[in-house]
C-alpha cells in the first residue's frame, strides 16, 4: 500500500529519526487521503516487519536502525503477510479452492492459512471476528449461507477490510466475489431435460432457495428455461428446505417417500442442488424398482467424484474450483496492495456432463402415465 511504502522510505532514509514518534492513524489518514483502517493497516505492516514499536496508549515510534536490522531479518523470514480462507467444510472441491489459492499466493510472497467453520455459524463469527485482530492481511471467505453472520460482514465492508466472498455472494453489500455462473448451470440442465421430452421436471434443495446464492441462482437458471421454452413453472414442483427431517430420518424412508411423492405429480424428471442428494435420490427411485433413467431421469450439481462412481453414473454441471480460489486469492491481493480497489462479481463458467442417469422421455412410460 502507498502509505506503507512511503512511511517506510522515510524511516530507512533517516527523515524519521531513532525512536521518533510517527503521526497517529487519525493524522496518517488526513494526510495521505486514506481511511483510518488503512493507515492502521500500514502501521501494523511496519510492526510486523521490525521497524517500529508500539506503545499502548501512547503511539508508534521509530526503532533503533541496530534493533531494527535484528528484528527485520527475523521479519522478512518469519513474517509473510498472512490471508486467511474461511472454509465451511474439508472435501475434494474444497482442496482445489486452496489449491487454486496457494499457487498464486506463492507467487505474490503471501501464506494461506486456513480455517474450517464446519458449518457453524457461530464458529464463522468467531473467524470473522478474530482474524482482523491477528494481523491477517485479508480474508477469502465461503461462507455457510449468504444470510448468515451479515452484520460481521458490514462491519468487514465499512472498516475496509480486504474480503473476497467465493462460492457466494450477498446482494445487499458490494462485497467482491468469484461464483460460477450457477444461473447458466442451471438452465443448461433444464434445457437438456426439456430437449430430452420432459416437461414435467422437479426442482429438488435440501435447502431453502433463499439460504444460499448459489442455490438461488441454479433454480432462477431452472425458471428461465422452462419459461424459454413454453413450459409453466409450477410451484408444487419445488421441494426445497427439508435437510433437518431428513438428518432425523433413521428409517431410510425419508428419500424414498419422496420419490413416491415426485412420482404422484407425474414427474419424469429430477433437477437437483448437489449430487450427494442426487445420489440419494437416485439409490432411492432403484430400491423402489424405478428405473433410472427409463422412468425418472435424476440431474444433479458439481461433478463430485460419486456422481461418476454411483450405480448409475450421473449427469451433472462441472464447477471450475481451482479457478475459483485462483481468482479470489488475485482479487484479495488486488485490494491489498491497490488503493480503492472497486468491488466487483467474478462468474467462473460452467460446463454440462452428460451420464447416464438422463434419457430420452420413453414415449411408452409417457403414454401410460397421462392413461
Amino acid at each position: 500500500m502507498v502509505i506503507m511504502e512511503d512511511l517506510k522510505e522515510k524511516i530507512l532514509s533517516g527523515e524519521y529519526k531513532d525512536d521518533q514518534q510517527l503521526p497517529t492513524e487519525v493524522e496518517l489518514a488526513e494526510q495521505s487521503g486514506v481511511s483510518r483502517i488503512t493507515s492502521k493497516r500500514a502501521l501494523i505492516e511496519l510492526e510486523r516487519e521490525g521497524l517500529i514499536y508500539r506503545k499502548r496508549g501512547s503511539g508508534s515510534y521509530v526503532k533503533k536502525q541496530e534493533q531494527r536490522s535484528a528484528s527485520g531479518e527475523h521479519a522478512a523470514a518469519s513474517q509473510t503477510p498472512i490471508i486467511s480462507m474461511v472454509l465451511p467444510y474439508m472435501a475434494t472441491s474444497e482442496l482445489d479452492f486452496i489449491k487454486g489459492a496457494t499457487d498464486y499466493l506463492d507467487t505474490k510472497g503471501y501464506y494461506l492459512s486456513i480455517h474450517n467453520s464446519n458449518w457453524s455459524k457461530d464458529r464463522e463469527r468467531e473467524f470473522l471476528s478474530r482474524i482482523p485482530k491477528n494481523g491477517a492481511s485479508g480474508i477469502i471467505l465461503y461462507p455457510i449461507s449468504t444470510i448468515s453472520n451479515i452484520d460481521m460482514l458490514n462491519a468487514l465492508y465499512w472498516n475496509e477490510f480486504p474480503l473476497v466472498m467465493i462460492d457466494q455472494y450477498v446482494e445487499s453489500l458490494p462485497i467482491t466475489s468469484v461464483v460460477s455462473d450457477n444461473i447458466s448451470g442451471g438452465y443448461l440442465v433444464a434445457k437438456k431435460l426439456i430437449e430430452l421430452g420432459h416437461e414435467r421436471i422437479a426442482f429438488v434443495s435440501s435447502i431453502s432457495i433463499e439460504f444460499r446464492s448459489s442455490v438461488r441462482d441454479r433454480y432462477q437458471g431452472y425458471c428461465k428455461a422452462l419459461r424459454d421454452h413454453g413450459l409453466t413453472v409450477d410451484p408444487e414442483l419445488v421441494i426445497a428446505d427439508f435437510y433437518r427431517e431428513a438428518d432425523q430420518d433413521t428409517s431410510n424412508t425419508f428419500y424414498k417417500n419422496m420419490i413416491r411423492r415426485i412420482m404422484d405429480l407425474g414427474v419424469t424428471a429430477v433437477q437437483v442442488e448437489h449430487d450427494h442428494l442426487s445420489v440419494d435420490l437416485l439409490r432411492s427411485a432403484l430400491e423402489l424398482g424405478i428405473q433410472v433413467p427409463g422412468q425418472l431421469s435424476i440431474a444433479g450439481f458439481d461433478d463430485h467424484m460419486i456422481s461418476s462412481l454411483v450405480e448409475v453414473p450421473l449427469t451433472t454441471v462441472a464447477q471450475d474450483y481451482n479457478e475459483i480460489g485462483r481468482k479470489a486469492a488475485e482479487l484479495i491481493v488486488q485490494q491489498i496492495e491497490a488503493q480503492d480497489k472497486a468491488p466487483e462479481q467474478v462468474l467462473i463458467p460452467v460446463r454440462l456432463i452428460e451420464r447416464s442417469s438422463t434419457a430420452v422421455l420413453s414415449e411408452s412410460y409417457s403414454v401410460q402415465e397421462q392413461m
